[in-house]
């Protein structure tokens, strides 16, 4: 298993008093499966590095096998209605500074909270992103996203298109891509997981989030 990585150089970012110091506190949302166990294990495996972490239940306890019932799931919701569970679960550990995070779709419901939260510490997207507003702004939001090589969700085109616009946003960008790797390759209970860049992605986020101390 092989990955790249690149990176924007960072802008200055009006620092916010944490909460306290030491662990983050991270908001972490599931994929459009639901709040399957592979979530609760990365919670927990966040937890066991010290990190203080929620993960909501966007789908109110509905999960799927297939993306496809997932997707139809998520559009009888609504955007809207998503994002207003988001930000109700954000709302009141806001003030404490959170790493927002999330894989696939929950990267990029992250991803919108964390663009319109300027107590925001940090972003981690796991194999998902989202548009970028053109009037957007991100001075200095540390990001870190890892994503598959290639990737049907998430295909070269749109990336570059997306690392532009969060570059212009101000975002100091790390992305890491995993050749040959399923779309949720760090969710052992799917056909795409790919042991050897869960760990290796795994590592490399601990390492940001100890950063970001």
């Amino acid at each position: 298993m092989s990955f790249t990585r690149s990176w924007v150089r960072p802008r200055a970012r009006v620092v916010v008093p944490r909460w306290h110091h030491g662990p983050m506190n991270l908001m972490l949302f599931h994929s459009t499966y639901g709040l399957r166990p592979a979530v609760r294990q990365a919670a927990d495996r966040l937890r066991d590095a010290g990190h203080e972490v929620w993960i909501p239940d966007l789908f109110e306890g509905r999960t799927f096998d297939t993306v496809e019932e997932g997707m139809a799931f998520k559009d009888e919701i609504g955007q809207d209605e998503l994002l207003r569970r988001a930000v109700l679960a954000a709302a009141p550990y806001s003030e404490r500074g959170l790493v927002y995070a999330g894989f696939s779709l929950g990267a990029a419901v992250a991803q919108t909270l964390a663009l319109g939260d300027e107590k925001a510490r940090g972003l981690l997207l796991l194999h998902g992103t989202s548009d970028v507003a053109p009037n957007a702004s991100a001075d200095g939001l540390p990001v870190q996203l890892h994503v598959a090589e290639p990737d049907a969700f998430e295909p070269d085109d749109w990336l570059s298109a997306w690392y532009l616009r969060m570059g212009r946003a101000g975002a100091d960008i790390e992305v890491y891509r995993y050749a040959g790797a399923g779309h949720l390759y760090t969710d052992p209970g799917l056909p795409d997981y790919d042991e050897e860049a869960a760990e290796a992605t795994w590592r490399t986020a601990l390492g940001f989030l100890e950063s970001l101390r």
